[in-house]
């Protein structure tokens, strides 16, 4: 399996605006999980483990192993977590269920690595016209992330889905023609004051 982490949860029973709030007083974070084969399970999950986890994961897509008390395991991804907007506490968190022996799509972030040339030398501009990218794999293939070297981009130079790494058991779902990343062309630099003079 790709790189995992695990988190221990409680079930829960009692499930509404009232049950979460008071989850939330007892510095629980309401969470469901669900999956196409199974029906939804409300859980709780410790404030604390849950930041330690998001901690350990930095962003990047990774399995996390669900510790169910009687229950045993489940393998899951974080698929959303909800903020206050005022506070940033957590109110709510969704954890997607899958299989170690069944492929699965989800969303991994893309990473971009090294100086582009371009911006180093010709005045351009990097953009990141796909943050994530849509990936189908077995959970053991999962990359945390889609790495990028953009060390040889140019000016006008793009990396579209088509041209991203290929990992081995990973298929990239979405269109072959979409940016993920492109240099655009800079603003001319003003000439400074004194150089007509110098020349």
């Amino acid at each position: 399996m790709s790189t995992s982490t695990t988190l221990k949860v409680l079930s829960r029973e009692e499930t509404g605006r009232s049950s979460s709030r008071r989850l939330r007083k007892a510095n629980q974070i309401p969470a469901i999980l669900y999956g196409k084969h199974s029906d939804p399970v409300a859980l709780a999950v410790g404030n604390k483990d849950f930041v330690k986890m998001l901690r350990s994961i930095a962003g990047r897509k990774t399995i996390i192993e669900l510790e169910r008390e009687g229950s045993g395991k489940a393998l899951s991804f974080l698929q959303e977590v909800q903020r206050d907007p005022i506070t940033d506490r957590f109110l709510h968190a969704d954890f997607q269920e899958i299989h170690a022996d069944e492929k699965f799509e989800v969303e991994v972030p893309v990473v971009v690595k090294g100086s582009s040339v371009g911006v180093r030398m010709h005045n351009g501009i990097l953009e990141i016209a796909s943050h994530s990218v849509r990936v189908r794999c077995l959970a053991k293939n999962l990359p945390g992330a889609i790495e990028v070297d953009i060390s040889n981009l140019d000016v006008e130079d793009t990396i579209k889905v088509g041209g991203l790494p290929a990992l081995e058991g990973v298929e990239y779902r979405d269109p072959a023609g979409q940016a993920v990343i492109a240099i655009l062309v800079g603003e001319a630099e003003e000439a400074k004051p004194g150089d007509a003079a110098a020349s």
